[in-house]
């Protein structure tokens, strides 16, 4: 199997972690389905030419944060409650906007009802 990872050593955000958010954003992209494999950590440390303990501390993370499950013996896979994660993920980007939103009415006297006018506009297509 073959995944796209790209690393770099000279970024000051740790290879473990490049790895582990390199595997977010393709379950987050739907690129990494629900069950679908995940290279094993040797094969991956050998791909991208890192240590294993490298990998192995990135998929623990992974696994400890649910976005993929180990099945001993069988391999690493991507967690079906992967959605879920995704979910809330989108949930979080649309406050953290919706938020930004807010602020920028209030510091420009929009009425609250105004702005949910403007949402529903939005949302509707309209």
């Amino acid at each position: 199997m073959c995944m796209k990872m790209i690393i770099s050593n000279k970024s000051p955000v740790p290879i473990y972690e490049q790895i582990k958010n390199n595997i977010i954003e393709q379950i987050m992209s739907n690129e990494l389905g629900a069950d679908e494999a995940l290279p094993s950590i040797r094969v991956l440390a050998k791909d991208i030419k890192i240590s294993i303990m490298t990998v192995k501390k990135a998929y623990d993370e992974l696994e400890t944060e649910g976005y993929i499950k180990v099945i001993q013996g069988k391999g690493t896979f991507v967690a079906p409650w992967g959605n879920a994660l995704k979910k809330e993920n989108i949930n979080k980007t649309i406050e953290n906007n919706l938020a930004k939103a807010i602020e920028l009415a209030k510091n420009n006297n929009i009425k609250k009802e105004e702005l949910i006018d403007l949402i529903n506009l939005l949302y509707e297509g309209e």
